[in-house]
Order: C-alpha cells, then sequence, then structure tokens
C-alpha cells in the first residue's frame, strides 16, 4: 500500500483543496505548470509595461520632435522612438541572436500616427518571440555589434531583462519630457498628478 508521501505533490495539494478532484485534473496541471518558461514569464512582465508606454507616446505632436530639456540631452522625436522601438529589440535578439548597428534597420520619424503603428508592429513581434523561445534557447548567446566588431555577447536571457529594464527608464525619461511640454502625465504605477484615479 502506498503510504501519502508516495503520492505527487500535485495530487496531494489537489485531495486537501478539493477531493472530487481527478488524477487527470492534477495531470493537467502539471503540463500546465511545465510550460511556464523564462520567455513566459518575462512576457508577463513585458505586458504589465505595455499600456502604460503606448499612453505615453500617444499625446505627443510631432511639432515638438525638435525639442530637448539642454543641450547634451536627446531630443523628444528621437526619445519617443526610442521608447516605442525597444521591444523590437527583444525580437532581434531572439530570433537574430544579434544587433549589428550598422545594419538595424531604423525607422523614420514622421507623423505620431505612423510611430504608434510602428509601436504596435514591435510588441507584436515581441510578444511572439517570448512565447516561443524555450529555457535552453534563453541560455545561448546575444552579442551586440558595430559593423561587424562584437561590443559585447551575454545570454539572451540577460539581454532580454537588460531590455526591458532598459524600456522602463527611458519610458520614464520621456514623462519628464511630457511634463515639461505641459502634456498630461498618464498613470503608470499609480496615479499622476494629471490622472487622479484610475
Amino acid at each position: 500500500m502506498r503510504s501519502s508521501s508516495d503520492v505527487p505533490f500535485e495530487q496531494r495539494w489537489y485531495k486537501v483543496l478539493d477531493p472530487d478532484r481527478s488524477t487527470t485534473k492534477s495531470s493537467a496541471m502539471k503540463t500546465t505548470m511545465n510550460e511556464i518558461t523564462f520567455g513566459t514569464e518575462f512576457l508577463k512582465e513585458f505586458e504589465s509595461e505595455i499600456k502604460a508606454t503606448r499612453k505615453c507616446l500617444e499625446p505627443i505632436p510631432e511639432s515638438i520632435y525638435g525639442w530637448k530639456p539642454h543641450e547634451k540631452s536627446m531630443n523628444m522625436g528621437n526619445l519617443t522612438l526610442l521608447v516605442a522601438d525597444i521591444p523590437r529589440w527583444i525580437s532581434h535578439i531572439i530570433d537574430r541572436s544579434e544587433i549589428d548597428f550598422a545594419t538595424y534597420e531604423h525607422f523614420q520619424l514622421s507623423t505620431n500616427e505612423a510611430l504608434l503603428k510602428r509601436f504596435d508592429e514591435n510588441i507584436e513581434g515581441a510578444r511572439h518571440a517570448l512565447k516561443n523561445i524555450t529555457n535552453e534557447e534563453m541560455e545561448q548567446p546575444f552579442s551586440l555589434k558595430n559593423t561587424g566588431k562584437v561590443l559585447f555577447t551575454t545570454s539572451k536571457k540577460e539581454s532580454i531583462q537588460s531590455t526591458i529594464n532598459h524600456w522602463v527608464h527611458h519610458r520614464g525619461q520621456l514623462t519628464v519630457y511630457l511634463r515639461l511640454n505641459n502634456i498630461p502625465v498618464p498613470s503608470i504605477y499609480g496615479p499622476s498628478a494629471d490622472e487622479g484615479s484610475y
């Protein structure tokens, strides 16, 4: 006769919460647990940042793309493009294993509508890549290059985490630019002075 310690943890856990659950159901949960990957975990973090990021991009008029707060600062247009384009880096990291500054496709600023379309396309590309990458592929190398010269190489996992952090950092910078141009700052992790509630 089997002791309770011989029964898989998932089955014992189900028996406590719901005695009527079958072994089939516990097996289904086990399968679901096994499907959790670094990619799906990064995707959760990525998804949580999308709505607020788009809200930061939506109100910026083309007329202030040349504005910058200091002579050493990036101008509004380039910062806006950077925030819209960083998600594209994720699909390049996963699908191409490298980014070379010399060959990376640079989007040309024109209208806010075109920029938002580019952003949405970049988001979909990153989503698809994160959903499909395996943990084994996450450990493979990614290299940043300039005209073929390797600047650095890290694992894809490290590069994706760094890219998401980089994206959030520049979005924060963009909110300061919004404030300095009297453009309402959207709620991000909590209410802003312009959006008092959700």
